[in-house]
Order: C-alpha cells, then structure tokens, then sequence
C-alpha cells in the first residue's frame, strides 16, 4: 500500500512537480549553507568552533545552528535563515493588537497586503542588527582577513541580510509551487541537515564509554515514545457539533444539517515552538554580542551567562514564551467571537447552548484545550536538557532527540503529508494511508 502511494506521487504530473521544486530549492538552500561569507579565514573558524566542542562551550553557536543546519558555525550567507523573519512576524501581530491604527489597515481592502510589506521592511531592520551582531563575533574570534574591519562589517551585514532575504524568498517559492508550508520547510530542512552530524557524534562518545550503551537503548526507547505521543498529541481533536436551521433564499432552502467545528488539542501545532525560539534569538545575539566586548559591563557578561541556551533561566523563559504564544496564536486564528458570530449569522447553534453563550462557550473550550497542549509542548522543548544532564548526551544529540527539533519535524512532516494526500485524491489516486487519509481522533 505504502509503496504504491510513493509510485502514485511521481506518476501524477502536477505532485512530480512540486516535490522536485522543493527538493531543488533545498538542495540551493543548503549549497548556501556552507559558503564562508567574504572576508572570513575558515580554517581559523574551523579551528575554534573544533575547540569549542571540545569543551562543549559552544551553546550559543549550537543554539543558533539549530535552524539553520549548521550555517551558523560556518558563517555562511544564509547564517541567520528565516528566524529574523519570524521574529518580526511575531512584533507585526502583537503591534496589530496593540496599535489600533495597524489593526484598521490590516482590516481594509489589501491591507494584509500591506502588512506583509511592513513585515519585509522590519525583517531587514532585524536581518542587520543581528549581522552586526555576527561581525562583532567575528572581530572577537580573530577570523577576520581583511585588514580594513570596517569593510569587513559593511560587507558582511550586506551578504548576511541579502542571504536572509533570499531564504525566506525561497520559502516563498516552496509555498507557492512546491510542498508543504515554505517557512516551516526551511527550519525542517536545517534540523534534518544535523542528523548525520548528531549521530557521528554520538557513535563516538559511546565508544569513548560516555554515554553508556544501555543508557543509549533508554534514550532511544523514550525517544519513540515521545515520537508517539506527538502523533497522538497532534492527530487529537475536540469536535463541537453545529447544526444549522432551515432557511429559504430566494426559491432554494438551505440549511437543515448537522456538521463540527474540529478543535485540534494542541491548535498552534508548532507554532508556539518557533515564535519562542525565533523572538530568543534577537536578544540573545545582542546580549551574546555585547558581552564579547574588552569593555563589557560586569552585569552584561553575567546576564549572558544566565541565559546560556539550554540553561535554566533559558528554558523557563522558553516554557513561559511556548505558553504565551500557544494562547495568543490560538486567539489570533481561532478567535471565539468570529466563530461564534459566523455560527449567528448562518442560523447555526450548538446544541444545549443558548446562541448568546456561543462565544463563552467556544472560549472555554479552547482553554481547556490550550493549557494543556501548551504544557505538553513545554515539557517536551525541555527534555533534551533532562537527557543531556542525567544521561550524559551530547548537547548537539539531545537537541535532535527530543524537544523542539523533534517536535517541528513531526508537525512539518504531518502536514506535509496531508498536502500530498491532498493532491493524490484530487488525483483519485490511492493516498499514503490506509483510508486514504491522515487520520484523527475524536475526544
């Protein structure tokens, strides 16, 4: 069954298509990832980032190769990838909140339209200082070539910032004639590039006796297990029953059926993940950046300390931030008010519940669904750090174990495989499943 599905997707001429523009893009996209930016002495870079893993000193490096498959470390043109980007979507949406003024344009006629270009404009804002931020690193390393640093820095903001660009053009392309959401292809690309890396790296600590091989078994027996629940986690969903009334339009009756409004336990998927991570990233680059400074304050040098990636202070503001942002994307696309007066208007109700409890209703539904699947999300972004502590892990292992790597791959794989479903059906071909469907629980 499976394998006729895999021949089916490269039988249908339009899927052919797409899967090979996505499998291009990437391919561009990683090249990409291992270009030295101008200026820079890589063997120099080489050697300390080699240092540093030895002293596995590195979190910051490692935190910010996490995305980017490695770019990072290779002060690459497409070192930053997509996350200025995403940080800046997140100021965007909490600005459309707090400033009425952004609100009413997002409401007019292409006003998203415009929305979106004020996004692209602040990405280049965000996309410079964290070059800058890169160059200051640099200068501190000593990998410099070129004599005069000031080139250097203008250079390198120029290459970094257009490479950014560039990425999230080429998630763009992914969206639009490829598969999968391009964005969220792009991070899962960069996480799935360290794989071979990770399991290099833990193949050798085993044979230096550090992890223990039973402790090797646990861990990857907890790490199916997590993969499971996951799945069962994200196929999850609450399905409010509506039924609409019989009306007459003109000479046509509409109406008269029962239908759901599917909730997902956890509604924001993946999104929480990324936001938290994304929006750490443009302070942590600040505060990691100052602290290399020969004049830095005393109290920059230990805030940079506390929140060390991985650390503990830096994974209680990532559960604090996975949390916000499940509430807060969840009431940005599933807002109670608008659902409940789309059920109003189409002479909709829920059964036992009076039509002007609608929207209470719906809200606490969604509660009940947010706080858990939010918890669940931070409890499983911090199990990497659990596996590194008590098992003695390579940092770089766990992160790809567990957390959010593991977390981001599922959900971009499931939805992924849903958009292949799709157009395998549209196809009336035989899908990936057994049905012919991805498949989800009822609660």
């Amino acid at each position: 069954m499976a394998s006729n599905a895999i021949v089916n997707m490269f039988r249908v001429k339009e899927l052919r298509g797409r899967l090979f523009f996505t499998l291009l893009i990437l391919a561009v996209f990683r090249m990409g990832s291992v270009i030295t930016i101008p200026g820079i002495d890589a063997n120099v870079l080489f050697n300390y980032f080699e240092a540093q893993a030895q002293t596995q000193s590195n979190a910051f490096a490692s935190y910010m190769d996490f995305f980017v498959g490695g770019a990072f470390s290779h002060f690459s043109v497409f070192m930053l990838g997509v996350m200025p980007y995403i940080s800046m979507q997140i100021i965007m949406q909490l600005a459309v909140i707090i400033f009425p003024s952004l609100k009413r344009i997002s409401q007019e006629d292409g006003g998203q339209r415009k929305i979106a270009s004020y996004i692209r404009m602040g990405t280049i804002f965000v996309c410079i200082i964290q070059a800058w931020g890169v160059t200051v690193w640099a200068d501190s390393i000593g990998c410099i070539t070129l004599e005069n640093h000031a080139a250097f820095k203008a250079l390198a903001i120029l290459t970094v910032t257009t490479g950014s660009m560039i990425t999230i053009w080429f998630g763009d392309q992914i969206t639009a004639r490829g598969i999968g959401n391009g964005i969220s292809m792009m991070i899962f690309a960069g996480i799935v590039a360290r794989l071979p890396s990770a399991v290099s790296k833990l193949y050798q600590a085993v044979k230096n006796g550090e992890p223990r091989f039973v402790f090797v078994i646990i861990v990857l027996i907890m790490f199916i297990a997590i993969i499971a629940l996951v799945i069962y986690e994200e196929s999850g969903q609450r399905k409010i029953p509506v039924h609409y009334a019989k009306r007459v339009v003109g000479r046509k009756m509409y109406g008269g059926q029962s239908t759901y409004i599917p909730f997902k336990v956890n509604p924001s998927n993946v999104i929480p993940l990324i936001f938290a991570n994304s929006l750490l990233t443009l302070p942590l680059t600040i505060i990691e950046t100052f602290s290399k400074n020969a004049g830095a304050k005393p109290w920059v040098s230990t805030l940079a300390r506390v929140l060390t990636p991985n650390g503990f202070w830096y994974n209680v503001l990532l559960v604090v931030l996975i949390i916000f942002f499940a509430y807060f994307y969840t009431q940005v696309t599933l807002n109670p008010t608008e659902i409940a007066k789309n059920i109003r208007e189409n002479g909709g109700s829920i059964p036992g519940v009076r039509t002007d409890k609608t929207e209470e209703y719906l809200t606490k539904i969604l509660n009940r669904l947010i706080l858990p699947g939010s918890l669940f999300l931070a409890i499983i972004a911090v199990v990497p750090q659990v596996i590194t502590n008590i098992f003695g892990f390579p940092a770089e292992v766990s992160a790809l174990m567990g957390g959010t790597s593991l977390i981001i791959m599922i959900g971009v794989d499931l939805d992924t495989m849903s958009q292949v479903e799709a157009l395998l059906k549209m196809h009336h071909h035989e899908g990936l499943t057994k049905k012919g469907k991805i498949r989800s629980r009822s609660l």
